[in-house]
């Protein structure tokens, strides 16, 4: 594969690299409010699946063939084992990845994930996947929106920023129909996932980041993710939504430095 068929990515900072993993409906540069202070500490790699906007190609049917994406661009920057920082999608894609290529990474934090898609999550990804349709055929944007931020904002976040929330609603205008028909192939790898056999494959140090109020991927599902994954620890906040990225990124911040440095000092030699 060449360069220009990889997926989209930057990579800056210096220091032990740490890989960051895509919500659905990220880009790389939403990261930014954590990528920074994680900057100040680690080179970190962030990069866009196919399907969001910037990276070229068809969309892959399932998440291992998002993972192969990844797995093929850290082969191309040639590091050494990446920390990865995964949410949602990303944290399923992560997990999957640090199964399937456990030389490709040195450890995890996985936040607001689970381990398969359960009966509601199923029929929630196929209602948002309804929607996503009749907006390709033209229909009201607003719907979209306004489903999105009732299932992954907590009810005090979406309070607090309802102008912010207006405007984003607002700007959905703006998007070129090709976000839409990229989030539909992102929707579809997800709308069956279920990782159970894989993940206790995963040997490296795995940290499970739990949103107390995440009505997308429930909080029990997490604690069995965690439960499944030898040596997983968790972590939860006590308020937050499914956007945990959005809603508390100093918080996610300190756990993930926490995480990563206790990593890196126990095998400094």
């Amino acid at each position: 594969m060449s360069a220009q068929d990889l997926i989209a990515h930057a990579l800056s900072g210096a220091g032990e690299p740490l890989l960051l993993l895509n919500g659905g409906m990220m880009s790389y540069a939403a990261w930014e409010p954590i990528a920074a202070p994680l900057r100040q500490r680690y080179q970190v790699l962030g990069c866009d699946f196919r399907g969001q906007l910037l990276s070229p190609g068809p969309v892959p049917e399932d998440l291992e063939g998002h993972a192969a994406d990844v797995a093929r661009l850290l082969e191309h920057l040639e590091l050494p084992p990446v920390h990865v920082l995964g949410t949602s999608f990303g944290g399923e894609v992560a997990a999957v990845l640090a199964a399937r290529r456990p030389e490709l990474v040195r450890s995890l934090v996985l936040a607001t994930v689970s381990d398969l898609a359960t009966e509601a999550m199923h029929e929630d990804t196929v209602a948002m996947r309804e929607i996503v349709a009749g907006i390709l055929a033209g229909g009201d944007r607003g719907r979209f929106h306004d489903r999105l931020v009732e299932r992954i904002f907590s009810p005090e976040y979406r309070e607090r920023l309802a102008a912010e929330m207006a405007a984003r609603r607002a700007g959905l205008d703006r998007l070129p129909t090709g976000w839409f028909s990229g989030l539909d192939g992102l929707l579809a790898a997800i709308e069956s996932f279920d990782l159970r056999a894989l993940l206790p494959a995963i040997e490296c140090p795995t940290l499970i980041v739990v949103a107390a109020a995440d009505e997308v991927m429930p909080p029990e599902r997490s604690r069995r993710m965690a439960a499944a994954i030898p040596g997983a620890s968790l972590r939860v906040h006590p308020t937050s939504g499914h956007a945990l990225v959005s809603e508390d990124p100093q918080w996610l911040v300190e756990v993930c430095l926490d995480f990563f440095d206790g990593v890196s000092s126990r095998s400094d030699p």
